[in-house]
């Protein structure tokens, strides 16, 4: 069975394919061996090459060329390259072109599109009459089955151009999903900064009005820290809703888990490239330092990032958690949505409990694709 999503995505590169496929029907047209026996339609009289059909043959072959950019207009000028080709007869090889330029019309073509399949079935209804006319000799079941093998083509170009379309559609709906279930793990963070830490420190002020001397300055203590814990975890979500708005790279996001009390080993390998991939690698590293502050407080922590050849690729490992704490099983809120916002981009996550007891995160993030 044919893999469609495969098949688009190699007609998306324009030139890259198409040149080839251009100069080959060129070359083959113009092959002593191949002359007179390529695509034979109308049922004129094989003739000999001369310089009109060589111009045939460059008009049915040179505009595939920009065929991905311009489908309409490429599809015209092939044709008038067959018209010549056919009506000469000279019938080279390069009448291939036709359906080629003709799926391409399928699959690119956004608008009008009854409009172009209504005047090109009319323009062949008009170039069978003239054939006939001019005492070729294609029978009419000719003429029916060349027409049905470009309404394939048409037909192939539409359902790839359809894939396509469903394609962007669902990437599109798990985009939604995947801020959706992002906007929804931000409040639960939020209740939780505010539940937590601003409940312990009204509770914790509100107490240190009974304590004698000696125990208010520990009381007051305790506040200040229970306070910048709760400006840490903020600046966390901040860096969720805008990863730029502080311009920090992974570098800083791990000095300042230090900081917070957490033992990490970093390693940084390559150079880090522009594209799309380095947000996503910082909100994986954030993550997993977050988890591990959460649930693995002082436990080493290693974290490796290797930009490699079109992809980063992130490591983080926890040792095994602290005994009063609850070490997440990979199905959280924020690593599930990791995973699906790389899967988006058509890279690999995982996250899950090692055997020895630590935690780890792997993820594999694709370079240029959109997040």
């Amino acid at each position: 069975m044919v893999n469609l999503r495969w098949v688009s995505k190699q007609w998306r590169y324009g030139p890259v394919l198409y040149l080839p496929v251009a100069l080959a029907l060129f070359a083959g047209s113009l092959l002593p061996a191949l002359q007179s026996h390529g695509t034979q339609f109308g049922g004129l009289p094989d003739r000999p090459y001369d310089a009109l059909a060589v111009v045939g043959i460059a008009l049915q072959c040179v505009p595939l060329v920009v065929c991905s950019r311009w489908p309409v207009a490429c599809f015209t000028v092939v044709s008038l390259g067959f018209a010549i080709d056919q009506f000469g007869g000279y019938h080279s090889f390069a009448g291939t072109a036709l359906p080629i330029a003709l799926l391409t019309v399928g699959l690119r073509l956004e608008r009008h599109r009854r409009v172009v399949a209504i005047v090109f079935t009319a323009v062949f209804l008009a170039s069978a009459i003239a054939f006939a006319s001019l005492g070729g000799t294609e029978p009419v079941t000719g003429y029916v089955t060349f027409y049905l093998a470009l309404v394939l083509a048409w037909g192939i170009g539409t359902a790839l151009r359809s894939n396509r379309v469903a394609e962007a559609e669902r990437r599109r709906r798990v985009a939604e999903d995947t801020r959706t279930a992002e906007r929804v793990r931000i409040a639960a963070e939020l209740h939780d900064v505010v539940t937590h830490h601003v409940t312990a420190m009204v509770v914790q002020a509100e107490a240190a009005r009974y304590l004698t001397d000696a125990r208010l300055e520990q009381s007051l203590t305790a506040v200040a820290d229970t306070g910048r814990l709760a400006i840490a975890d903020l600046r966390h979500l901040l860096d969720v809703i805008d990863p730029g708005h502080g311009a920090e790279a992974i570098p800083t996001l791990v000095e300042r888990t230090r900081r917070a009390g957490q033992p990490v080993e970093f390693s940084e390998q390559g150079e880090p490239a522009a594209g799309d991939a380095g947000p996503v690698a910082y909100r994986v590293v954030q993550e997993a330092l977050t988890n591990a502050l959460k649930h693995a407080r002082g436990s080493r922590t290693s974290v490796l990032v290797h930009h490699g050849d079109g992809e980063i690729t992130v490591a983080v490992d926890t040792d095994e958690s602290l005994p009063t704490a609850e070490s997440p099983d990979g199905g959280g809120r924020g690593l599930a949505g990791l995973r699906e916002r790389i899967g988006v981009l058509d890279g690999e996550f995982s996250a899950g409990r090692r055997s020895d007891g630590g935690f780890s995160v792997r993820a594999r993030i694709p370079a240029g694709n959109p997040s």
